[in-house]
């Protein structure tokens, strides 16, 4: 018997089979595909508030209006309950490769969780990003974003570690992703995913 069968034959013998499925376990609410044309932003709504945490994974490509060939990187930014007040606090750590910088800002508009790849005629790369909310249906306390995310050049990159305090106890019912800049839009084929953790 291999060592993970047996532990698994243990964990069943004592009663804990079930402890798996039950805690940790990620369950898909909604995935948003960018289509021809590109959008301005995207949008989860009507979020249930029956699991414990949430998390979006994302591949975003963004694009000038008009089409620009720039190849960087921009902001990804995101508003909870179409919250555009200065009730937003942030922090990110960034690295190239070559050094690392530091930021932080208080009473802002929106949310920081993440960069996203500049599009350009012909760049293929797409950013990675992945953003965990804590405690999303809490209503006793602030809310917590964090996020990783990186995007490649074919040589050159950048990865980022941010964090965001909402200040509100409101429970988050909807999430709207976007660029910060506004002549910049989500380009075909970015993908979110939401999902929800469960939790004891």
């Amino acid at each position: 018997m291999s060592p993970i069968t047996e532990l698994i034959g243990g964990a069943k013998a004592y009663g804990w089979g079930s402890f798996a499925a039950a805690v940790g376990d990620f369950e898909s609410i909604a995935t948003v595909s960018v289509g021809s044309g590109g959008a301005a932003n995207v949008e989860f709504t009507s979020i249930p508030a029956t699991y414990t945490h949430l998390q979006i994974r994302c591949l975003s490509q963004e694009n000038e209006s008009p089409q620009s060939s720039n190849t960087s990187f921009d902001n990804l930014v995101m508003r909870l309950n179409s919250d555009s007040g200065s009730n937003y606090a942030r922090h990110h750590l960034n690295g190239n490769g070559a050094s690392a910088t530091a930021y932080g800002a208080a009473s802002v508009t929106y949310a920081y969780v993440g960069i996203s790849q500049r599009g350009g005629a012909s760049n293929l790369y797409f950013g990675a990003t992945i953003i965990d909310i804590l405690d999303y249906a809490n209503t006793n306390k602030y809310k917590t974003v964090r996020a990783l995310s990186g995007a490649d050049l074919n040589g050159s990159g950048n990865i980022r570690l941010v964090s965001t305090l909402w200040q509100s106890t409101d429970a988050i019912t909807s999430i709207r992703i976007s660029s910060d800049s506004a002549n910049w839009s989500l380009q075909q084929y970015s993908s979110f995913a939401l999902y929800g953790i469960k939790g004891a």
